[in-house]
């Protein structure tokens, strides 16, 4: 197969390159290498991938490890004249949009980029599989899009009209957009609604590594809602066997071309048993500074995975302990702390 992977130099699109090479595809990795965090973390992560020259806007640049196998292209989704072009040159068999602005507190901070990054950039897309024939485009949503919903665990039969952050919204809209191209265009899309992805190279706005870096710095770590939350959170490997089936493996949903899912762990964790994990694999207790709820956020999220389980076989297995202990195993040989 011919597959392109937006986001590829994110902590989710870098390893599904990694896995779909390993398994013998051609593989296009698409990033646009913004500073909404770390950019040497990106870099860091297209290093492994055999990208290690210096990268420039629109110049596809061959893999050192994977050669032909690999090309990677520096490229926003918003950009209407390149991007079909990667398609055109391609012809790829498959999409798995990954590329996002993500983030649901610097959603309140910076509207627009996600307006452009989010809703333009996956029209873009949608518009490219359109035009060029693309079989199957699997796409990230997010467990955001539930929102206020207080009915547990989440269930992809649940009403999702009521999120409570501009990126929540505009992840409900991918989902509304997707439905009107499988409708309209016969393109089957199949969305996966993550919920709080972990594990090494992983984001570094996100709690594991937050907690981490914190503890390990010897600065107070801050628990929001006064530590009443519970996270689904979800290994990195685990996440990647479910994006793997959707894009790749027999449906046992066949006859339906739109198709949404949660993807996670379907085991939610207290965010105070969470942070006692980090303390005994870092072997430090945190300073803890409790804070009210921040605007945006939500109490609980607990993924209902049945559907993925039938229809794919997905079937996430890596447990908290294992999965901490592997990201601070991670985080302090490549920070050498």
């Amino acid at each position: 197969m011919k597959i392109l992977v937006t986001g590829a130099a994110g902590f989710i699109g870098y390893y599904l390159c990694e896995q779909l090479l390993l398994l013998g595809h051609t593989v296009v990795g698409l990033d646009n290498i913004n500073d909404y965090y770390d950019i040497n973390l990106k870099l860091s992560r297209l290093s492994r991938l055999g990208i290690t020259t210096a990268l420039e806007e629109n110049t596809l640049v061959q893999s050192e490890i994977h050669k032909q196998n690999f090309h990677f292209i520096k490229l926003n989704l918003e950009d209407r004249e390149n991007l079909p072009r990667i398609f055109e040159a391609f012809q790829f068999d498959m999409v798995c949009n990954l590329a996002a602005q993500a983030g649901v507190r610097y959603s309140i901070e910076k509207p627009f980029t996600y307006i452009e990054s989010n809703i333009l950039g996956f029209m873009n897309i949608l518009e490219a599989c359109r035009n060029f024939n693309v079989k199957k485009l699997v796409y990230a949503s997010s467990s955001s899009v539930y929102g206020l919903n207080d009915k547990i665990p989440f269930s992809t039969d649940d009403n999702v009209d009521n999120p409570i952050s501009l990126y929540a919204a505009t992840k409900k809209s991918n989902e509304l957009m997707a439905h009107t191209y499988s409708h309209l265009f016969g393109i089957k899309t199949i969305g996966l609604r993550f919920f709080t992805v972990y594990g090494p190279w992983g984001r570094p706005d996100m709690a594991m590594f937050l907690f981490t870096d914190a503890i390990l710095n010897d600065r107070p770590i801050k628990i929001f809602n006064n530590g009443n939350l519970s996270r689904d959170f979800t290994y990195i490997d685990d996440i990647i066997q479910g994006v793997l089936a959707s894009l790749l493996g027999e449906d046992n949903n066949k006859e339906s071309l739109y198709e949404v899912y949660n993807i996670g762990n379907s085991k939610p964790v207290k965010l105070l048993d969470f942070i006692t994990e980090i303390e005994k694999s870092t072997d430090k207790i945190a300073e803890k500074e409790y804070l009210p709820m921040q605007a945006g956020d939500v109490e609980k999220t607990w993924a209902d995975v049945s559907p993925l389980k039938d229809n794919f076989g997905y079937s996430p297995n890596t447990d908290i302990a294992v999965g901490v202990s592997n990201f601070v195993k991670w985080y302090k040989e490549y920070y050498k702390n």
